[in-house]
C-alpha cells in the first residue's frame, strides 16, 4: 500500500488520532469476551450441550418449561441424550404464531410464562400474518448475549483499523422507543436501545442523536442524516444493516448537494423538508457555522464533478453493512463511490431481529457463531419440505452445504425456525461458519419448479450481458392464480419500450430454464405460463421501500426478496409501473376483450345458423 492509500491519513498526509482511552477499554471488554468466544469455538459441541442445559435451567418453572418437560430433559446424563429429549419434549416452532399466545400473555402483564420474569422490552417486526411479531428481550439476553457480542464486534474494529475510534461514527439504527405494549413494556428497535445505552466517551463520536431516526418523512430525514454527517471530515465508520440504505443516502447527497453545502456552511438546516420543531430545536446543538468545510466540499465538487464518500471521508476507516444473499445487487451499485484500499468493508453478519446469530470477523461473508450464547440446531437444504426433518448440531455441519437454521435463546425462542437459508463455510477453530444465500421463502414453487432468489438474479444479469441492456432495479413475483411469473424491471435506459421489455424477459426465462431443470421442464409442459414482463418507474425501489416505511417498517429490518410470492407487494409495485405501460396494457387489454367477445358472438352466431339449418327442423317446428 503506497503512502498517499495509507488508512489513517488523508491526501495532504494529516494523521488520524489514536483514540487511547477508548481502544484499551474495548481491549479490556472486548478482549475478554474474545478470548471466552475463542475457548468455546474450539469445542462447540461441548458448547451446545452446556448452553442447551443453561437455557432449559433458566426457564425450567416457567409456564413453557413446565408444559414442555424441561426437568425432564435435564436429566439426561449425556449430550445425546440432552439432544434427542429436547428434540422429543418441545416441538419445532416454524413460525412466530405458535409462540405468540404465550408472548401476549407477556404483553398483558403475566410473568414466567416463556422464561422468568417479564422481557425488558419487545422488537417488532413484520409476521407470516398481518400481525407484526413482537420478539421479546429478556435482560439477560440483551446483557449477557447481545452486549458481550457487541463486546467482540467494537474490539474487532480496532483489530483491524486501530484508529477507527479517533473520528466519528455514523450509523442508522432503528427507534429506541416505538410505542408500548398493554402492561406498559416499550418496544423499539434493539439496536436503538445498545446505541442508548453505550458509553459516553464512545456515544460522543456519534454524527447524529437518535431523535433524528424519528422523522416521520423518509426524505427529510436521510437529508438530515447526511447533513450532520457531511459536516465531519473525519468520519471514520459508516454502519448500516441494508446496503440499499447507502444507495438512498448518496443518492440524497448527489440530489441536494449545493443546499447540504450551504447549510454546513451556515449551522442551518433547510426549512425545505419536513422536520418537527421540537427534533430541529434538539438538533441546533449538533450544528455550527462550518465555512472552512463548505469550501473543502465545494473544492471536491469542482475537481470530481460529484461527492463521494471516497473524497469527502478521507479517513474513512470501516463500512459494515450485510453483504451476503441479494443484498450483493445493490452493494455492487456505490462500489465506485468508496476507495478499499483504505476502507475495510466488513460484512454485518447474520443479525436478525429474533438474536443476533452471529457476525463477521474479518473481510469475509462467514458469520462466526456464538455456541456459548445460543443453541443452534440446522436442517439440510434437501429435507426442507420433509415431513421428517434430521436435526443436526452445530458439529455435524459440513463444508459448502446448505442449512436451513433453527435456535433456542434466552429471550424465549425454542427449537424457532429463522427460516434462512445459510451455506457452511471455513471453520473458526472448530466452529463452522455460515453465510447467508437467502430466506427459505425466497425459493417459490407453484408448480414444483423450486425457483431460488439467487437464480433469478443470476438470469437476469446474464440476460443484461446478452442484450445489452443493464438494469437499475428488479423484481420477480410468483402469480399462483395464473400460474406464471411477473418481472419488473427499472432500466438504466429509461427510454427502453414494453416490446424491448418483454424481449428482455424471453431471454431471462430461457436462462432460468437452462439453470433450473425443474422450471424447464414446467416452462415445456405448459404447468408455468409466460413470464410477464413490466416497466417500473425511476427509483422505484426508493419509491416502494419509502412507502413500506410509512406504513411502520423499519429501515434496519427491512427484509426483502428479489423473488416471492406475496400478492401485497405485488400490487405496490403495480401502483409503480411507468404510466405509459400501464396505459398500453389498458388499452390493449380492453382491445382484446373485446375482440374475445366479437369472437364468442359470432360464434353463438355461427351456432345458431347451424341449429337453424339442420335437416328436419322445420318440419319439427
Amino acid at each position: 500500500m503506497s503512502k498517499r492509500f495509507k488508512p489513517y491519513l488523508d491526501k495532504e498526509g494529516r494523521a488520524l488520532p489514536y483514540p487511547w482511552i477508548i481502544n484499551t477499554m474495548l481491549m479490556l471488554v472486548g478482549g475478554s469476551q474474545t478470548i471466552r468466544l475463542n475457548k468455546w469455538s474450539r469445542k462447540p459441541r461441548h458448547a451446545a450441550e452446556k448452553t442447551l442445559r443453561d437455557i432449559l435451567t433458566y426457564a425450567k418453572d416457567t409456564v413453557y418449561g413446565r408444559e414442555h418437560h424441561f426437568d425432564r430433559i435435564l436429566s439426561a446424563t449425556t449430550s445425546e441424550d440432552l439432544f434427542r429429549l429436547y428434540r422429543m419434549y418441545v416441538p419445532v416452532n416454524e413460525s412466530f404464531e405458535t409462540l405468540r399466545p404465550y408472548v401476549e400473555k407477556h404483553m398483558n402483564g403475566e410473568q414466567d410464562v416463556l422464561f422468568p420474569g417479564k422481557p425488558d422490552m419487545y422488537a417488532t417486526t413484520s409476521g407470516t400474518t398481518s400481525a407484526p411479531k413482537w420478539i421479546p428481550m429478556t435482560h439477560k439476553y440483551l446483557k449477557d448475549v447481545y452486549g458481550k457480542m457487541s463486546h467482540v464486534w467494537t474490539w474487532n474494529f480496532v483489530k483491524h483499523r486501530s484508529r477507527i475510534f479517533g473520528g466519528h461514527i455514523f450509523t442508522t439504527v432503528g427507534k429506541e422507543l416505538e410505542g408500548y405494549a398493554p402492561d406498559g413494556t416499550i418496544y423499539g428497535a434493539v439496536s436503538g436501545v445498545l446505541v442508548r445505552d453505550i458509553p459516553p466517551i464512545i456515544k460522543k463520536h456519534y454524527t447524529a442523536p437518535a431523535c433524528v431516526m424519528s422523522i416521520g418523512d423518509y426524505t427529510a430525514r436521510n437529508y438530515t442524516l447526511m447533513r450532520l454527517a457531511m459536516q465531519h471530515r473525519d468520519v471514520t465508520l459508516w454502519a448500516t444493516a441494508n446496503p440499499s440504505t447507502i444507495l438512498e443516502l448518496l443518492r440524497t447527497v448527489h440530489e441536494n448537494t449545493e443546499e447540504l453545502i450551504r447549510d454546513i456552511e451556515h449551522g442551518t438546516l433547510t426549512e425545505d423538508f419536513d422536520i418537527p420543531d421540537l427534533i430541529r430545536e434538539e438538533l441546533e446543538g449538533y450544528m455550527q457555522p462550518r465555512p472552512e468545510r463548505a469550501e473543502e466540499l465545494r473544492r471536491i465538487l469542482a475537481e470530481t464533478g460529484r461527492l463521494d464518500p471516497k473524497d469527502f471521508w478521507p479517513w474513512l476507516q470501516y463500512l459494515s453493512t450485510w453483504k451476503c444473499g441479494n443484498t450483493k445487487i445493490y452493494m455492487d451499485k456505490y462500489m465506485d463511490a468508496f476507495d478499499f484500499r483504505k476502507t475495510y468493508y466488513q460484512e454485518l453478519g447474520y443479525i436478525a431481529t429474533e438474536c443476533r446469530f452471529g457476525f463477521s470477523l474479518d473481510d469475509k461473508n462467514d458469520s462466526v457463531l456464538f455456541p456459548q450464547f445460543h443453541y443452534y440446531e440446522f436442517v439440510e437444504e434437501s429435507e426442507l419440505d420433509s415431513p421428517r426433518k434430521h436435526f443436526l448440531q452445530i458439529d455435524q455441519l459440513e463444508l459448502g452445504k446448505r442449512y436451513c437454521a433453527y435456535v433456542t435463546t434466552y429471550s424465549g425462542l425454542y427449537r424457532y425456525n429463522m427460516n434462512d437459508l445459510v451455506e457452511v463455510g471455513g471453520k473458526y477453530y472448530e466452529t463452522p461458519t455460515v453465510h447467508m444465500i437467502s430466506k427459505v421463502n425466497g425459493i417459490v414453487s407453484m408448480t414444483g419448479e423450486k425457483l431460488y432468489e439467487p437464480q433469478f438474479i443470476e438470469a437476469v444479469h446474464q440476460a443484461e450481458e446478452e442484450t445489452g441492456i443493464p438494469t437499475k432495479f428488479f423484481v420477480g413475483f410468483a402469480d399462483i392464480e395464473q400460474s406464471c411469473y411477473h418481472f419488473y424491471y427499472e432500466f438504466k435506459d429509461e427510454a427502453v419500450t414494453q416490446e424491448q421489455a418483454d424481449a428482455f424477459t424471453r431471454v431471462v426465462d430461457l436462462k432460468l430454464q437452462k439453470i433450473n431443470l425443474e422450471y424447464e421442464s414446467k416452462r415445456k409442459s405448459f404447468r408455468l405460463a409466460d413470464p410477464q414482463a413490466h416497466l417500473l418507474l425511476s427509483n422505484a425501489y426508493s419509491r416502494f421501500k419509502a412507502a413500506c416505511l410509512k406504513d411502520g417498517f423499519r429501515d434496519g429490518q427491512f427484509k426483502f426478496n428479489l423473488l416471492m410470492q406475496d400478492e401485497k407487494r405485488r400490487t405496490k409495485f403495480n401502483m409503480l409501473q411507468r404510466w405509459e405501460s400501464r396505459f398500453d396494457r389498458i388499452s390493449e387489454g380492453v382491445i382484446e376483450r373485446a375482440n374475445k367477445i366479437d369472437e364468442r358472438q359470432k360464434a353463438r352466431a355461427k351456432r345458431r345458423q347451424e341449429r337453424r339449418s339442420r335437416p328436419g327442423r322445420n318440419a319439427v317446428q
